[in-house]
């Protein structure tokens, strides 16, 4: 497994992580299996670990702290998230932040986390959504602070709503956010425009979500494809969704090498771009954990291929999902 530097953190983190939504928040997620998979990671070399409180209402947070007290001698950088008080993705600039993120609540979710992951500190705890209407606010500014001189957290990020890359800037001029968590993909390209040479500037972290479009770039999807009653994946891939993506993954398809398969193909486009430290595929049975960590070879795309994944940039509206 091949390391990249976490911004201005210092810290090496495995360049492919491990996203937790879905062993939390997704229907048909199993404990044991779950458990086994973060193990075999782990044992694969995966160092960073991404979480949320609302991934199961700590459900996710709770497998992850087992799995962190199974290997206590591993280097491993664990993340999570405060939802916000008002429990609404993503977020509004009309949304008051007193109604989303006022101080006590900032306070009292970090250390619900903390109960969840048996630890003392967490590595980096990150707003779960953001909006840049609250930059000016002192309240979170004050509760991170304390978080941070109580030894509760080590550092701070945000996870920004999807197709809003740069609404995050002005709280990134604040100089007190260390990371930024965003959707960046084959299909969602926008990051490179503005926020990837802002973060590389200022030594900001990268986490790459989505890789898969929530699995259209998996290539598993079909006109048919629905999901058990309350799955996330049936509020994404609505039918009108459903039938603008599939034509694009066909499109796909003919660039995919020789001996690659598409999610590899998706992951290998990420992890192209410098400023990304680490990408964040969600993972929930131990096969898809060794394939998706064996991308991690440093073996790059050829410019050519590269230029013509460029290409399948589409540029969507802002969503109304996280």
């Amino acid at each position: 497994m091949r390391t990249r530097r976490f911004g201005r953190t210092g810290w090496q983190v495995s360049e492919i992580g491990y996203g937790m939504w879905g062993m939390g928040g997704w229907t048909g997620s199993d404990d044991d299996e779950s458990l086994a998979s973060l193990h075999r990671a782990i044992e694969l070399g995966c160092t960073f670990f991404d979480t949320a409180w609302v991934y199961g209402q700590g459900r996710s947070e709770k497998l992850l702290g087992r799995t962190l007290r199974s290997h206590p001698d591993a280097q491993l950088i664990v993340a999570t998230k405060i939802p916000p008080k008002n429990m609404r993705w993503p977020a509004l600039a009309d949304y008051r932040v007193e109604d989303t993120y006022p101080p006590g609540h900032i306070r009292e979710y970090t250390e619900k986390s903390l109960e969840n992951l048996g630890v003392d500190s967490i590595d980096l705890q990150q707003f779960h959504v953001w909006s840049d209407a609250w930059a000016d606010d002192d309240g979170w500014k004050r509760a991170i602070d304390d978080l941070r001189t109580a030894g509760l957290v080590r550092s701070v990020g945000i996870s920004i709503n999807r197709r809003e890359a740069t609404n995050v800037v002005r709280a990134l001029e604040t100089g007190l956010i260390d990371s930024v968590q965003v959707v960046y993909n084959i299909f969602d390209q926008a990051p490179e425009d503005e926020l990837f040479p802002y973060c590389r500037a200022h030594d900001i972290a990268v986490i790459a979500r989505v890789p898969f479009d929530e699995g259209s770039l998996t290539g598993t999807l079909t006109p048919g494809s629905r999901w058990p009653e309350g799955d996330y994946r049936n509020l994404y891939f609505t039918p009108d969704n459903l039938k603008q993506t599939l034509p694009r993954v066909e499109r796909l398809e003919p660039l995919v090498p020789e001996g690659m398969d598409l999610p590899e193909l998706a992951l290998r486009f990420i992890l192209e771009h410098p400023a990304v430290s680490t990408v964040i595929p969600g993972m929930r049975r131990t096969r898809n954990v060794e394939r998706n960590l064996a991308v991690s070879d440093g073996e790059p795309l050829s410019p050519r291929l590269r230029d013509a994944l460029r290409q399948h940039r589409w540029d969507r509206p802002a969503s109304l999902s996280p």
